[in-house]
């Protein structure tokens, strides 16, 4: 299981505000997740998706191309990718161990 740390940036918005997009790409999100393939969280700076890695190339690709259904002509998408093979992480265990030492 893997967890993505994904911000997807249109560029060329008629005004400073992006948070249309935003919610466009938290509908996407919301029906992989209901079909069980992720599990995500949205912060005031990205949106955190965790899942099998060929999914979340998937539902990245997805997400990425959303903007440019509204008609954005440039997208800036970035990604982060924490892959640890050695034992299962969640999102929630990754946090559980931090708090941990707090």
């Amino acid at each position: 299981m893997a967890i993505v740390d994904v911000t997807v940036i249109p560029v060329g918005t008629t005004t400073p505000s992006v948070s249309e997009y935003v919610a466009d790409i938290q509908h996407i999100l919301k029906k992989y997740e209901e079909e069980g393939k992720i599990k995500y969280k949205l912060t005031p700076m990205n949106t955190i998706i965790e899942g099998e890695l060929p999914i979340l190339f998937q539902v990245i690709s997805a997400i990425h191309e959303a903007p440019f259904q509204k008609g954005i002509q440039r997208v800036a998408t970035n990604i982060r990718i924490d892959d640890r093979r050695d034992k299962k992480t969640t999102m929630e265990g990754k946090l559980e161990s931090v708090e941990k030492h707090l």
